[in-house]
């Protein structure tokens, strides 16, 4: 899934093995994961599908009071989720550590590397009939 305030960015979905960096996308409120060599592309995930960061994960403070260190989250692992889904109007795309701790992707710092490692059970079917029967899609050029 990508986030609501991305529909207006070109994506794909995510494929095992993909190394992924976090970005702000232009024109966008929000940030979120784009291939290394596309960063004008999300690349959008299924919730379940599981990451590994290169380093330590970090993200802004809450509230994003730009005082106030980045927080340290001590993690690289992560699993993709959707949180608030009750709210239309909010971020959803979040990333949940084994700890317990769940962070919304709009807070992630800029820059961050990341692995595709696995994806959600339904997605691997999914993705083996896309193979089968490959189609092309094209950015929406709508405003």
């Amino acid at each position: 899934m990508c986030d609501y305030s991305l529909h207006h960015v070109a994506t794909r979905p995510a494929q095992i093995e993909d190394k992924l960096v976090t970005t702000k996308f232009r024109n966008t409120i929000t940030r979120g994961f784009a291939a290394i060599g596309e960063p004008n592309v999300a690349v959008c995930l299924l919730p379940g599908t599981e990451i590994a960061f290169d380093q330590n994960v970090e993200c802004e403070p809450a509230f994003g009071v730009s005082l106030l260190a980045n927080k340290k989250i001590g993690q690289h692992l992560a699993r993709f989720r959707q949180i608030n889904m009750h709210n239309p109007v909010t971020h959803h795309d979040a990333v949940e550590f084994p700890d317990g701790q769940v962070v919304l992707l709009s807070r992630l710092c800029e820059g961050q590397r990341a692995t595709v490692l696995q994806l959600p059970a339904a997605a691997g079917a999914e993705v083996a009939k896309e193979r089968a029967t490959p189609e092309v899609r094209e950015p929406s050029l709508s405003s």
